[in-house]
């Protein structure tokens, strides 16, 4: 590993960041890679210009520096899937919030950190009062603003993962199996409403939502109930 020769003399630029990422984040985040694409996405949106503040996959992908920082001696997952899984983590977390946009036949994700105005502007978004022509606009790439395009933003439901992750806490290594083959086996609709069950009955745990879940499978969703 090559050594840090320190930090240049002279007038150094800097990047604010908030309080709470040192408070109530920081604390919380395990995985190297969340924490890296974190920082990096507080570098790369302070430096942006317009409104709102985001960034997309495509940046992300074309960044050499961030191919750099998310490379893992031993981790032999291609670069591509090291930034989906970080960015999945910090969705979850709900560091950041997501809008997908169907560009032509390509989809394309913008990611904005959860603050009150990136809040109004996704919702904007998904109600159709802003047309998604201004995230092509925000992006910065030279051929995406070519007329021409056919745009529409993509209803984007919840990953079981992202569902466990906000509602119950992090997710255990050992349990991510059982979760995909929950998401399998049951109805989207179920999944959902077993969540939000046990956290009406402030029972957030994935044994509760299991039993929830294999209940309604035998006994009928409709003549089952639980609280």
């Amino acid at each position: 590993m090559p050594a840090f020769n320190g930090f240049p003399a002279g007038k150094t630029p800097y990047i604010p960041l908030p309080e709470p990422f040192f408070t109530e984040l920081l604390p919380q985040i395990a995985d190297v890679g969340e924490l890296k694409i974190t920082l990096h996405l507080f570098a790369r949106l302070y430096r942006k210009h317009g409104t709102p503040r985001c960034v997309s996959d495509r940046e992300l992908l074309a960044d050499p520096a961030l191919r750099r920082a998310l490379r893992r001696q031993g981790d032999p997952r291609p670069f591509e899937e090291r930034l989906r899984a970080a960015l999945e983590l910090a969705l979850a977390r709900g560091t950041l919030l997501r809008v997908r946009v169907r560009v032509d036949d390509e989809i394309v994700a913008w990611y904005f950190f959860n603050t009150a105005r990136s809040r109004k502007a996704v919702a904007r978004l998904l109600r159709g009062d802003e047309s998604p022509e201004i995230l092509l606009d925000l992006e910065g790439l030279a051929d995406v603003n070519a007329e021409g395009h056919t745009l529409a933003v993509e209803v984007e439901r919840l990953t079981i993962y992202a569902l466990y992750e906000q509602n119950i806490g992090l997710l255990p290594p050992l349990l991510a199996e059982e979760l995909r083959e929950a998401e399998e086996r049951y109805p989207r609709e179920w999944i959902e409403e077993a969540f939000r069950l046990a956290v009406q009955q402030n029972k957030r745990r994935w044994s509760y939502i299991r039993a929830i879940l294999k209940r309604w499978q035998t006994e009928g969703k409709g003549e089952s109930s639980y609280g």
